[in-house]
């Protein structure tokens, strides 16, 4: 009778298991959509949980550079091609918050991983090269397309833009911030330390967006700096984006195009070959 029961019970307990199975291993296609989701989340809630300082503390400043210069200048300057002065500062005050803030995320998300010591926790799981970098681009962007629209909306009440070429404004704005965004990631996969990446961000970054016809005008500029203003990448995203706002552009608006849409294929092929590689991630 023991035995008998004891026969009985095992043959319950096989049953049970093969009724409930053992968990089987999710299946993954050619892309892993919910790894790719997880990340971007993340790279979403880390800027959104200290909002004060990545996304109020930027539009303040911007608003602090359009009061001075329009209570400076706004008087004196006139107009810049038929176009007010404030209206013109206004889209080059967004696009320039846009590009910090974008570069600012990707880099400090891949710095601040390798400092920490955790850069094993998106090196690890079933994540591909490619889907690393459209999540950390696209968190990236996400950041930089949010100061500079919650920007706009500060400086609309003060400075009526208007938008003139809605197709303008969304192809410069999404272009320039997955530029950025690309640049912040291969920088933070270079730097050991956030010192590289405050060299990059001073003598780089910033000197472009400032000499890029952010404050001004180009046509003002004297020769030789007229010309060597065309060759600034970061002078035809401010231009292409004002004239997405005013109609108004001091560049090529077709080679601004060309140069955008290059930055983006030689940058997303680079972002890629230095996730593939681990270069400075997994020694």
């Amino acid at each position: 009778m023991t035995e008998q029961a004891g026969s009985t019970d095992s043959a319950q307990m096989s049953d049970t298991l093969e009724i409930r199975g053992a968990p089987e291993p999710r299946k993954i296609g050619a892309v892993n959509w919910l790894g790719l989701w997880t990340l971007y989340k993340k790279e979403v809630h880390r800027f959104l949980k200290v909002s004060f300082q990545t996304i109020l503390a930027p539009v303040a400043t911007t608003l602090l550079f359009m009061t001075v210069f329009a209570l400076a200048l706004g008087a004196r300057r006139g107009d810049v091609g038929g176009v007010p002065f404030t209206a013109f500062l206004a889209p080059g005050l967004v696009m320039m918050a846009l590009i910090n803030n974008a570069f600012a995320n990707s880099s400090s998300s891949i710095i601040v991983a390798k400092v920490q010591g955790n850069s094993v926790d998106f090196l690890m799981p079933p994540i591909s090269p490619a889907e690393l970098a459209v999540a950390f681009i696209t968190g990236a962007m996400t950041r930089g397309v949010l100061v500079a629209a919650a920007t706009a909306l500060v400086i609309e009440p003060f400075v009526r833009v208007g938008i003139a070429h809605p197709l303008a404004v969304a192809f410069y704005g999404l272009g320039t911030a997955s530029v950025l965004g690309m640049v912040g990631m291969i920088a933070g996969v270079w730097a050991e330390k956030f010192d590289h990446l405050a060299v990059i961000t001073n003598f780089i970054i910033m000197p472009l967006a400032f000499l890029s016809g952010t404050f001004y005008s180009i046509t003002i500029l004297p020769e030789p700096f007229q010309t060597i203003s065309h060759f600034n990448p970061v002078f035809y995203m401010i231009d292409g984006f004002r004239y997405g706002f005013t109609g108004y552009h001091d560049g090529n608006l077709a080679i601004g195009v060309a140069i955008l849409l290059a930055l983006n294929v030689v940058l997303g092929a680079a972002s890629y070959l230095v996730l593939r590689t681990g270069w400075r991630l997994k020694s």
